[in-house]
């Protein structure tokens, strides 16, 4: 029984995102007369170990009737933009490569996940998005930049 707790509470910790998001709104692309429509839909997270830093993602959800009920297989196509929105705060050292956020997006193992790489030379944090599944393949991505700068003087 503590055995079973203790693999349950590993792969809670595993399947937990990184980072939290929040929605920000949904445009409908094509209008579906049966099930929900299909759409793009923006979400903003902060960088959990950066702080100063917030990240959008724009994402496109299947609708129809699969939609509808969880079990479409979203497209990977999305866009990510990051930025600087107060003093950056990096507490402790950050490693060269971090998961920042991921979250599902797909019943069937698909995942968008956001890796934190840390680019000393140009002393700039680089977000690479891209979409994951378990098959071999070229993933899609999208990469934005933030350049750690002083912040009104701080």
């Amino acid at each position: 029984m503590k055995k079973n707790l203790t693999y349950c509470s590993l792969l809670l910790a595993l399947l937990t995102p990184s980072a939290h998001s929040e929605e920000i709104g949904c445009i409908t692309t094509t209008w579906k007369l049966i099930g929900s429509n299909h759409k793009v839909c923006v979400q903003a997270f902060d960088d959990p170990k950066v702080q100063g830093v917030a990240c959008h993602i724009s994402q496109a959800k299947t609708g129809g009737i699969a939609g509808t009920f969880g079990v479409a297989e979203d497209p990977s196509q999305f866009s990510i933009a990051c930025r600087q929105v107060g003093p950056i705060i990096i507490s402790g050292k950050l490693p060269q490569e971090e998961t920042a956020f991921t979250e599902d997006t797909s019943l069937f193992f698909k995942e968008t996940k956001v890796t934190r790489l840390f680019d000393a030379k140009r002393n700039t944090l680089v977000y690479v998005a891209i979409s994951r599944k378990l098959i071999e393949g070229a993933p899609a991505n999208s990469i934005s930049t933030v350049p750690i700068m002083p912040w009104n003087g701080k």
